[in-house]
């Protein structure tokens, strides 16, 4: 079974032939850990925003848990985007919601049958697995650390017991230290529910890629250019992959 299945999707905003994704075949097996790389503007942002339903191909299929999108109605969407949970690229954690609301709020949303005591229990044992101690639970967002919000974050994507973990630009704009935190915690993450949870990490940060990645992808112009392990792009004579690896890795 794959999680996500992408078939010649092509997105044009303007009705014309600019695409933003121009053909784009991507499949995600099922319980992978995979890296979607690539310079801006290659349509890394606008691919998540099709695998959650947010947005319309032009043409093309979008296929998230064995489910064609968009042949379903919108509260089925909606219902599908419970089993799909996001960590954001700056934690968009409410700020006027303690550490543990934040957390609560997808289960009370989604989990109306549930108690709040019930809720609570969930959210704490979230929180506990991503690394956020009790005596942070009732801090507001402003008072924590970037990385505690990255945790928080996490903790809260993971509320809901999705099939479907996203990371969307996670280290983008952390420092080195922080980055390597941010890399340890969805490797972890991921082992925990190996078999279970589908981790796919967008990123610019090719470190991050070798470091975590199972299966790494990387766009252009709207298509894969290439995907496989780590070692296919260091052993790649594709001029644009070979120009990325450059600048990424071996620079450093």
């Amino acid at each position: 079974m794959n999680a996500v299945e992408l078939h010649n999707l092509k997105k044009s905003f303007d009705g014309g032939n600019e695409f933003v994704l121009n053909g784009l075949n991507l499949t995600i097996p099922k319980g992978s850990l995979t890296v979607i790389i690539g310079y801006s503007g290659t349509g890394k942002s606008v691919m998540l925003k099709h695998i959650l339903g947010l947005i319309k191909p032009t043409s093309g299929k979008v296929s998230v848990l064995e489910k064609d999108l968009w042949q379903m109605s919108d509260q089925q969407i909606m219902q599908l985007r419970t089993k799909v949970g996001v960590l954001f690229q700056h934690a968009a954690l409410f700020d006027d919601q303690t550490v543990i609301e934040n957390v609560c709020f997808p289960l009370s949303e989604h989990r109306r049958t549930k108690k709040i005591d019930e809720i609570k229990e969930i959210s704490a044992k979230k929180l506990i697995i991503s690394g956020i101690e009790e005596k942070h639970f009732h801090k507001l967002p402003s008072e924590l650390s970037g990385g505690m919000r990255k945790r928080v974050g996490l903790a809260r994507a993971l509320a809901l017991d999705p099939e479907i973990l996203i990371y969307d630009e996670p280290t983008t704009g952390l420092d080195p230290i922080l980055t390597e935190m941010v890399d340890d915690l969805i490797h972890e993450t991921h082992m925990r529910e190996e078999g279970r949870v589908t981790s796919i990490i967008v990123s610019h940060d090719l470190m991050a890629a070798f470091r975590i990645g199972q299966h790494i992808v990387m766009l252009d112009k709207g298509k894969v250019l290439h995907s496989g392990k780590p070692e296919d792009f260091l052993n790649s004579d594709i001029a644009l992959v070979k120009k990325f690896v450059e600048k990424g890795i071996k620079k450093k």
